[in-house]
């Protein structure tokens, strides 16, 4: 079977990390994607396991040889998808999972087209704004910015393969597990076994 590359994307306070490690925990057979970072590793973090620590100049030469799916800075950092890593899995015939903004979702896309999107959404705008109050990590100005990007990033929705409406957690991981499977057993990632029973 050919593998598979997953994106799970949507604004932030949607729960689309909520819902992509309930993900990996009922399907541990995917593969998380793992990122390319410039900041130092905290506490007992390994290279290779929580993100693959470079230099800046290393970042600069894996963009300049095209090496990211997608990369972007995040405060004083760059996280960036490395390009091979994911590509490596795919080609073993692993399903790859990984979980970013809009933006990285848009990148990885126009890359990589034959990925599948999935974008997490509330139920209503109402409602997005009540958790990310209920959270209290972030001040009433930051809040505002919040929902306005959500509103610029839902307007993007034609750039993704699927809509989650996240009301009832349970129901929308039942719904992306759905996706996930369904995706695996579609005819065209399934050529090769197909072809196989022809030739008994």
């Amino acid at each position: 079977m050919a593998g598979l590359l997953v994106v799970i994307s949507g604004p932030s306070g949607a729960g689309k990390g909520t819902i992509y490690n309930s993900i990996l925990q009922r399907m541990p057979e995917i593969v998380k994607s793992v990122s390319v970072t410039t900041r130092e590793p905290r506490g007992n973090e390994k290279d290779g396991v929580e993100y693959f620590f470079r230099s800046e100049e290393q970042f600069d030469k894996m963009i300049e040889s095209d090496g990211f799916l997608e990369y972007a800075n995040v405060f004083e950092h760059r996280y960036g998808t490395p390009k091979k890593h994911v590509l490596d899995m795919i080609e073993a015939g692993k399903t790859v999972m990984l979980e970013i903004d809009v933006k990285g979702a848009a990148q990885i896309k126009s890359k990589f087209p034959s990925c599948v999107t999935v974008f997490i959404m509330p139920p209503t705008f109402a409602e997005l704004e009540k958790r990310l109050r209920d959270r209290a990590t972030d001040k009433e100005d930051s809040i505002v910015i919040r929902l306005s990007e959500a509103k610029t990033e839902l307007s993007r929705y034609k750039m993704f393969d699927y809509f989650i409406t996240n009301d009832e957690l349970s129901d929308a991981i039942d719904c992306a597990v759905s996706i996930i499977k369904a995706e695996r057993i579609k005819t065209a990632r399934n050529e090769n076994k197909i072809l196989k029973l022809l030739n008994e």
